[in-house]
């Protein structure tokens, strides 16, 4: 298992949501986002904005309970060229939030980590997602940091069990009699996660030596490089990418990636 030092969450939302915002200023915000369909790219720039709204709102009151209302004051610009501006000040007063709030403070989430934490890091990777779905749509090159692509892998692998609420096909994934067990490996980082589908549910199997690090057989395989891997589990690519390399059971790899999206 890798051991590398833990990310600074805050710092990375902050790099990736300027890395996004420099992308879109002066774009042609009309342009159809591929990964997103129905999308314009002003569509994906005003969904990123909105979520850092949220969250912002979300940790500066600390919830205790799941909100029965997701709207927020998004404040959005009245033209389309102040969208760039609009995600960055966005993203600027999370980061202020962020900064003056305790990480290790109680409050509710969707997820696994009951913490304003869990907001941090949810941020980052839906910032980092959708600022790979810009370049694409302005045929642009991607690059991730494979330290950060490995943190998001094990970021969706730990909470995809808790998003039945907003994505219910993730409640099909469970086995049908004998448990069965996907193993999840980045090739560039020394990492690997094991999923274990029971007939009542799904999650990944704990070991001393972190997640998917038993030994225990598994029933089919998917490895590539971490940031292909990331791509790979969020749906921004394809597991017959000359990248990823699967194995064992087809059934199985087909049953996760119809209903593990979100």
């Amino acid at each position: 298992m890798n051991t590398a030092e833990p990310l600074d969450h805050r710092a990375a939302v902050a790099a990736e949501s300027a890395r996004f915002a420099g992308l879109v200023k002066g774009a042609d915000l009309t342009l159809a986002v591929p990964a997103c369909p129905g999308w314009t790219l002003v569509d994906l720039v005003r969904h990123t904005g909105g979520v850092h709204r949220m969250f912002t709102a979300l940790v500066r009151a600390r919830v205790q309970e799941r909100p029965t209302s997701r709207d927020v004051d998004l404040r959005l610009p009245e033209r389309e060229d102040g969208y760039a501006d609009w995600l960055a000040a966005g993203a600027a007063e999370a980061d202020q939030t962020f900064a003056s709030t305790d990480p290790d403070a109680p409050m509710w989430v969707w997820g696994a980590d009951g913490h304003v934490r869990f907001w941090v890091r949810r941020m980052l990777f839906e910032t980092l997602v959708h600022r790979v779905d810009a370049e694409r749509t302005l045929g642009l090159a991607s690059e991730i940091d494979p330290g950060l692509a490995r943190d998001g892998v094990d970021e969706f692998l730990v909470n995809l069990p808790y998003a039945t609420f907003f994505a219910p096909r993730v409640a099909e994934l469970r086995s049908a009699g004998a448990v069965q067990h996907i193993r999840f490996t980045s090739t560039d980082t020394d990492d690997d996660w094991l999923v274990q589908l029971r007939p009542d549910g799904f999650g990944l199997v704990e070991s001393q030596d972190g997640p998917g690090q038993d030994g225990t057989p598994a029933d089919a395989t998917i490895r590539a490089r971490a940031a292909d891997l990331l791509l790979l589990v969020y749906g921004r690519s394809d597991r017959s990418a000359g990248e990823v390399r699967t194995g064992g059971d087809e059934e199985l790899l087909q049953r996760w990636f119809t209903n593990s999206a979100f």
